[in-house]
């Protein structure tokens, strides 16, 4: 898979919104850097997918809810209220992304040093109810 300059871009600015936001939270909320995170997120995910499908990814219908949480807790971060408004962002990230959570397990398990630790039997068993044969693309 070869990435365009545009989408490397994007790979990296939502890099820093994850290591940023992951920061500030470290760092009981500090709402500066989740701010920081929040914006960069967004904005690599805007340069990573395209404008026009991250507007149809945000808006499709039966993302809506997830949508308005996860833009509801940002604007909650942005005036101030970190604490709610990461709760509320995490509650819509889970609503948006969850899809993927599959994927991503399924793909963890399948790397050479973190797929032995998602392979013991009490982590494969937890994880085993996250990811079946019938999410995975192939």
């Amino acid at each position: 898979m070869v990435l365009d300059d545009r989408q490397k871009i994007g790979v990296l600015l939502t890099g820093f919104g994850i290591f940023f936001t992951f920061f500030g939270v470290l760092l009981f909320f500090d709402r500066g850097l989740l701010a920081i995170g929040n914006i960069l997120f967004l904005s690599g995910v805007c340069f990573g997918l395209g404008w026009r499908k991250t507007m149809n990814f945000f808006f499709q219908k039966r993302k809506l809810r997830g949508s308005i949480c996860f833009l509801f807790g940002l604007f909650l971060v942005l005036i101030g209220w970190a604490f709610f408004g990461i709760i509320v962002e995490g509650f819509g990230f889970i609503n948006l992304f969850g899809d993927f959570f599959p994927i991503a397990f399924a793909f963890l398990r399948r790397l050479p040093i973190i797929g032995n630790i998602f392979n013991l039997p009490g982590v494969k068993y937890l994880f085993d109810r996250f990811v079946t044969s019938s999410s995975l693309p192939m």
